[in-house]
């Protein structure tokens, strides 16, 4: 039960039902919007969430879901109920699309029902036939309008219509032409329609040299449009075919209505499934806008919210200013929480979050707060709230408070969920808070769970002594004097209305007045109060900045461990790649002595042939003689953007920062603080280490140095060239160390920058490509970053 009548009024939920309706695509979507209400069954409310979260899934994966042609076809069932009643071509034509649609969602939901239970179940009680509506549908052509084929007698009809159109059209362009070449038709006139039959155009002052009916004539009256007699015999046959043909099709139309009407129940249930799916979702396009998740639901009441965030601030808000999150937990040892706190610091925003999040999400919307949030079933949830003054039954805002004080004690119990907002106000406060603190013991007697908000001392004191009613705040800057809008549960809050009045400005000389009116014992629990909140805000900021620190700690540690790991893979590569030289080195010093030996043996060490062997031999121990070590100077100053080395490593990476001998250095997603003695600019040492090993090959390497140019330009080269040129571009440029190339392919229709970047990423020493700047040639040149 809600209570009062105007509950949703209260809450606020009138706005979230016009923003779902926004979101229908059809009136079947807003007529099921309308029909939205509480529900106190867990069954049936955990029904709906789900089927709202599959939905929003749908959307989060960007499934591919009908989404067009959600008509409503109410208005026609009384047509189509009748006997030799008919419905038009053109709600034929929507009835097909919309049936479309439906069988595309049946279909949708029949392939992926493990993925979508829920709504597959929706879809379960939908007979549409297909073999109905292919029936139907090959009766229309693609506008909508009846083939020719519908009928015999329709296409016989339609044929003879044809041929007598063609007979009159012939005829009258020859009379036309023959009026027009006798000077009775206006300059640039032509025959045309008037009144559905063709006739011609003839200037005033001729209409008696041409035979035939008048029937129309210009606005200035110079114009007459006549029938030749010649051809109004052959109007009045294509007039009797036109008559004809409609009572054809709506021969046509009545048996294709019939056939309706006799799957009318059948079509009925499918439409009712496509207006729950039109407001399924559009629940779920409010849940993404709300960024709105499923929390864990009981079947008994609950309440243990995190980061709750009032729907409607939330929206408003949006884009503009943070809303700050509600964390509120009720059990049901203390299912009673009264909150208390500055004015305009937020209790009334709280107590409203809870009604209308516990309201959607017994109505089937998913709420928004942390899917870890467990939320009850309530089967009452009563308000208190505004100003609800009765002109009509005599009744004064505090009358009328206690008028429903006394229905909830009545009617409440512990499956009820009672919100009341300044509890006890409107009256005398003396007596005010002693009948408001009768009220919440009668509550908390009867576990009711709720909330309250309160400036009273009184019942403050009462929820810290009392079982089942737990005391809780709005905190507050005590410095800036400003409300910070986040609930604190445990301890009650202050008014500060003493500190909010000086910060108004009010005469100092006014408030040490108010202060010895208060009284000395009331100042000094407020004082203990700030304080205590004081120290709290003190207290969190440290909290905050030792997890700050923790999580620099924690992520400067995990940046070690991967290095580590990739120097300690690299390590593991260099080794297993010495190990495999040696073994082939090894295998190949023993296939030569064996070839020695056997050479000596053969020629019997004749001198000529031992100076041969031993040539052979030296000529061996030069290939497996160790390269002389690179040495590697600092001589050329890095600067930042540099590529780099650490001296005796392979990884290349970019230096990104030089403080005095410190420096920072990106190596992939890694940075890592090294001293700038540890590093050596990367092209000096693939200068120095790939002239080691080309030379093995014969390859010059300065050479290639001093005539190799960055910049690749194949403008004017057949798709076929490119391939080869690119290549030897790119093993030149990995051979002499280059760190960015640039590719010049033009523009032209895009063939030679497809193939070129299609090669690109193939090439494991690409580490990136993208277009050039616009001002230097845009996506004509193509930028390469080496590995």
């Amino acid at each position: 039960m809600i209570y009062p009548i105007d509950f949703e009024h209260k809450i606020g939920f009138g706005q979230i039902r016009t923003k779902l309706k926004t979101y229908c695509l059809s009136s079947l979507g807003t007529a099921n919007v309308e029909a939205i209400q509480f529900s106190s069954e867990f069954q049936i409310v955990q029904r709906l969430l789900l089927q709202c979260d599959e939905f929003k899934q749908l959307f989060v994966k960007g499934e591919q879901f009908p989404a067009s042609h959600y008509y409503d076809p109410t208005e026609l069932y009384p047509t189509i109920s009748i006997e030799e009643s008919f419905i038009e071509e053109d709600s034929f034509r929507l009835l097909l699309l919309s049936f479309q649609t439906i069988l595309e969602a049946t279909d949708f939901l029949e392939k992926n029902k493990e993925n979508y239970p829920n709504l597959f179940q929706l879809s379960s009680d939908v007979r549409l036939s297909k073999q109905l509506v292919q029936s139907i549908q090959s009766k229309f052509d693609e506008n909508g309008h009846l083939r020719d084929q519908a009928s015999p007698d329709l296409a016989r009809i339609r044929r003879s219509l044809r041929e007598e159109e063609g007979k009159v059209r012939r005829l009258t362009e020859q009379l036309f032409r023959q009026a027009s070449s006798q000077g009775w038709v206006p300059e640039g006139a032509s025959p045309t329609i008037r009144e559905g039959r063709l006739v011609i155009p003839i200037l005033a002052e001729h209409k008696r040299k041409l035979r035939g009916l008048i029937l129309d004539e210009s606005a200035t009256g110079q114009t007459i449009y006549m029938e030749p007699s010649e051809v109004l015999e052959a109007n009045n046959e294509i007039r009797d075919l036109f008559f004809a043909e409609r009572r054809e099709i709506i021969k046509v139309l009545k048996g294709l209505t019939t056939l309706l009407r006799q799957h009318l129940s059948e079509i009925q249930k499918a439409y009712v499934f496509l207006g729950q799916i039109d407001l399924i979702r559009a629940k779920a396009k409010l849940a993404l806008e709300l960024e709105a998740d499923l929390p864990e639901l009981n079947a008994n009441p609950s309440l243990l919210w995190t980061q709750a965030r009032h729907p409607l601030l939330f929206l408003s808000l949006k884009g503009k200013k943070r809303v700050v999150p509600l964390d509120i937990q009720l059990t049901d040892q203390d299912p009673f929480l009264l909150v208390s706190g500055p004015n305009a610091g937020g209790k009334s925003v709280c107590l409203k979050t809870v009604g209308l999040i516990q309201y959607m999400c017994q109505c089937g919307l998913l709420v928004p707060m942390y899917n870890r949030s467990r939320m009850g079933i309530f089967k009452n949830i009563f308000i208190d709230i505004g100003d609800q003054q009765s002109m009509e039954n005599d009744l004064s805002t505090y009358s009328s408070h206690l008028k429903n004080m006394g229905f909830f004690l009545d009617n409440s119990d512990h499956h009820t969920l009672v919100l009341l907002d300044e509890l006890g106000s409107g009256t005398d406060p003396n007596f005010g808070g002693g009948i408001a603190e009768a009220i919440l013991s009668g509550l908390v007697d009867k576990k009711v769970w709720g909330v309250a908000t309160t400036h009273y001392y009184n019942l403050k004191l009462f929820a810290e002594t009392r079982t089942g009613v737990r005391n809780g705040s709005m905190r507050f800057d005590t410095k800036e004097l400003e409300p910070l809008f986040t609930l604190e549960i445990g301890k009650p809050g202050s008014s500060f209305a003493l500190e909010i009045a000086r910060k108004s400005k009010l005469p100092e000389v006014v408030l040490k007045t108010a202060e010895q009116l208060i009284g000395g014992e009331l100042i000094g629990l407020e004082t203990l109060m700030k304080s205590v909140a004081e120290e709290k805000q003190q207290l969190e900021k440290k909290q905050r900045d030792f997890q700050f620190n923790e999580q620099k700690l924690a992520q400067e540690l995990n940046r070690y461990q991967a290095l580590s790991n990739e120097l300690e893979l690299r390590k593991k590569e260099i080794l297993n790649k010495a190990k495999t030289e040696a073994a082939y080195l090894l295998k190949e010093t023993n296939r030569e002595i064996e070839k020695t030996i056997r050479h000596i043996q053969e020629n019997k060490a004749e001198k000529k042939e031992t100076r041969k062997v031993r040539a052979g031999l030296n000529e061996l121990a030069t290939k497996v003689q160790p390269e002389e070590a690179v040495k590697l100077t600092n001589d050329v100053t890095l600067k930042v953007g540099d590529r780099v080395r650490m001296i005796g490593q392979e990884v290349t990476g970019t230096l990104l920062s030089i403080k005095g001998n410190a420096t920072v250095v990106q190596f992939g997603n890694l940075q890592s603080h090294l001293k700038l003695s540890q590093l050596v600019r990367s092209d000096l040492v693939d200068s120095s280490q790939s002239a080691k090993r080309a030379r093995s090959f014969g390859i010059n390497v300065f050479e290639k140095q001093s005539s190799f140019d960055s910049t690749l330009d194949v403008r004017g080269k057949r798709v076929e060239e490119v391939g080869a040129v690119l290549d030897q571009f790119l093993d030149d440029a990995v051979l002499l160390g280059q760190g960015e190339l640039k590719i010049l392919h033009g523009k032209g229709e895009g063939v030679l920058r497809k193939v070129i970047r299609e090669q690109l990423k193939k090439t494991k020493q690409v580490a990136s490509f993208k277009d050039e700047h616009a001002d230097r040639g845009g996506d004509g040149i193509t930028v390469v970053v080496l590995k």
